[in-house]
């Protein structure tokens, strides 16, 4: 079973979703929760959304002008037939667009650290492994030899005792992040201080996006084979890492830490929300990638199927690759004699700080260290081909002329190239401060808002009968009650208390101990919105343009039928959507086409497959 060639099944984020690690105690509860009523149910909404129509995220929502009375023809459907869509959907296209562009920016950045530490890998010795290198400061202290426990001097009291040392914690600092903040990143003192572009960073962020490109250069017939690779390569090193972590010693204090839920923490909707954010995010909810990959599909696949098999699929993932994480950070709170809590972390911190510096632990620790950023860049190179497609399509399904579906290679170049120039600042001195604003801003509030809103407009607009049927034409069978209940009720309830709780419950971002300014969190507001006021300034749009005497009027005409939407293919334009027959001339009437050198006019569907246009009498 393959839902699509580039929509591989993945159960991490790259970095601070890496494998919802120290907050999966908190959140495990709430993330099976959301999984089954909100993850598993949208998934299948936007698959069968974009399975039924053929098209992306632009194009299922695409919505020309309303027709005041439709003079009828030998393409006419009748009223009941076609998609009922408020002026907002269309808006809700836009919004997955602005998403998965914010998202692209910045995930290519994760993916080119990866890269710098997949490269810098290529040693004997690890080079975060010891305190002896220029970039380290007094108060590092390595773990691996007594002898390098500090840079400077330390206390004599202290002398000696490397658990009693790290309970010296206000001044101890490991050299992995020494190694990651101070020569990686150098990091800036503010978000304002850009600093300069640290180009190794600046080129391992060409090297991804170029290898983006290559992946993506024939669309989905490139990707599609590059992707069972890295689909399924990372549950090999995901193994192997596994295998070797059970064996070493505290590995079992590690998954009992992993696996011991926090109660007194069930209550707080950061943890709900949290939950919500990373099945959005491991599911590929609301970004719009799964609207556009399943219009690939074969008209009548399986796409029920497919949604439970990959959902359940994609949650076992991240399950496993927490014993994988705790398995060895156990072991590394064990050698260190501290409690895991404290060699635990989240963020950035735990993909490129915690998990390396317990690498370094390990015998032949280069080979380790090499796999598993290798299998990080795996698992970003998976999402970001689904992210770069997901734009590249909705652009051509927006133009739709014969000129840009000929040249849609120029396009994804276009893309990529945009995408590297918008991630140079990402590679600077401040650039991991823009790179969290953006992580939790642009791309968290507005997905959970997109998501409740395509569910409403899909079930309480469209019609949740009319959707009904339209699922049972193409896989002959209607949705299971549970779907239907979720979709209409439950999933949208869930979404909607969780904004509210989460507003109620906010605070400002921070990194480390550093406090965003307040221009700075404006800034991550108007990202937030940027994507959800394509909504209701689109309905606004709509409206206006729309022919009426009355608010009424014209919302009624803005509701009417849309002649665009349906399958792509004639060949699955039945039932409700069967075009009518023309009348005959016995009936007196003359039947002309009013444009007559456009009588028929190919429609490319994002599955590249065509229809006929119809004509008028």
């Amino acid at each position: 079973m393959v839902l699509c060639p580039a929509r591989p099944p993945r159960g991490t984020r790259t970095s601070n979703e890496a494998t919802g690690a120290t907050r999966s105690r908190a959140f495990m509860l709430p993330y099976f929760i959301m999984l089954i009523f909100c993850g598993i149910p949208l998934f299948f909404m936007e698959l069968s959304f974009g399975q039924f129509a053929s098209r992306g995220c632009l194009g299922v929502w695409k919505i020309s002008p309303m027709f005041k009375a439709c003079p009828g023809g030998p393409w006419t459907l009748p009223p009941p037939a076609r998609c009922v869509t408020l002026p907002s959907p269309p808006g809700v296209g836009y919004g997955m667009m602005v998403v998965s562009t914010y998202i692209g920016i910045y995930y290519n950045v994760v993916i080119c650290i990866a890269f710098y530490y997949f490269f810098s890998s290529m040693t004997h010795v690890l080079p975060w492994a010891y305190c002896n290198n220029p970039w380290n400061t007094p108060d590092c202290a390595g773990v691996l030899d007594a002898s390098n426990l500090t840079n400077g001097s330390r206390p004599a009291a202290l002398a000696g005792n490397l658990s009693h040392l790290l309970n010296y914690s206000l001044q101890r600092t490991s050299p992995s992040e020494e190694y990651w903040r101070l020569y990686v990143l150098k990091l800036s003192d503010d978000i304002g201080n850009f600093g300069e572009v640290r180009l190794p960073l600046l080129g391992c962020l060409g090297v991804s996006w170029v290898v983006v490109f290559l992946c993506l250069i024939r669309g989905v017939k490139s990707s599609g084979k590059v992707v069972y690779f890295t689909a399924t390569f990372p549950y090999v090193v995901l193994t192997i890492l596994f295998v070797r972590g059970v064996t070493l010693e505290g590995a079992f204090t590690g998954i009992t830490y992993y696996l011991t839920p926090q109660w007194d923490k069930i209550l707080e909707a950061k943890v709900w929300g949290d939950a919500a954010s990373q099945i959005f995010y491991s599911l590929g909810c609301a970004w719009g990638g799964l609207i556009t990959m399943a219009s690939y599909n074969k008209f009548h696949n399986n796409c029920y199927r497919d949604s439970i098999i990959i959902s359940i699929t994609n949650c076992a993932t991240s399950v496993y690759a927490g014993f994988v994480i705790f398995s060895i950070l156990g072991f590394m709170a064990s050698h260190l004699g501290v409690d895991v809590s404290r060699v635990a972390d989240h963020g950035p911190g735990l993909a490129f700080v915690a998990y390396p510096e317990a690498l370094t632990l390990l015998p032949v620790s280069p080979l380790w260290s090499l796999l598993f950023f290798f299998m990080l860049i795996l698992l970003g190179l998976g999402t970001q081909f689904c992210l770069l497609e997901t734009l590249v399509t909705a652009i051509v399904d927006e133009v739709g002329n014969e000129w840009i579906l000929q040249k849609k290679t120029y396009v994804t170049l276009g893309v990529a190239v945009a995408g590297f120039l918008l991630g140079i600042p990402l590679t600077s001195q401040a650039g991991i401060y823009w790179l969290l604003l953006m992580d939790n801003y642009a791309a968290s509030f507005s997905l959970v808002v997109i998501s409740c809103i395509m569910c409403v407009s899909i079930m309480y607009i469209y019609g949740h009968r009319n959707y009904f049927q339209d699922i049972q034409m193409m896989l002959g069978f209607p949705p299971p009650l549970f779907f239907q209940i979720c979709w209409r009720f439950v999933s949208p309830a869930i979404i909607f208390f969780i904004l509210v709780f989460t507003v109620i419950q906010y605070q400002p971002i921070t990194y480390n101990h550093y406090q965003y300014p307040g221009w700075a969190v404006a800034i991550g507001f108007l990202m937030a919105l940027s994507s959800v006021i394509c909504i209701p300034l689109y309905a606004l749009f709509q409206l206006c343009r729309t022919d009426g005497d009355t608010l009424l009027q014209r919302l009624k005409n803005a509701t009417k039928p849309s002649r665009d939407w349906g399958p792509a293919l004639l060949e699955h334009q039945t039932g409700r959507y069967a075009p009518t027959l023309p009348p005959s001339p016995e009936d007196g009437l003359e039947v002309q086409p009013l444009h007559p050198d456009k009588a028929q006019i190919p429609m490319v569907g994002s599955n590249g497959s065509s229809r006929l246009q119809d004509s008028r009498i």
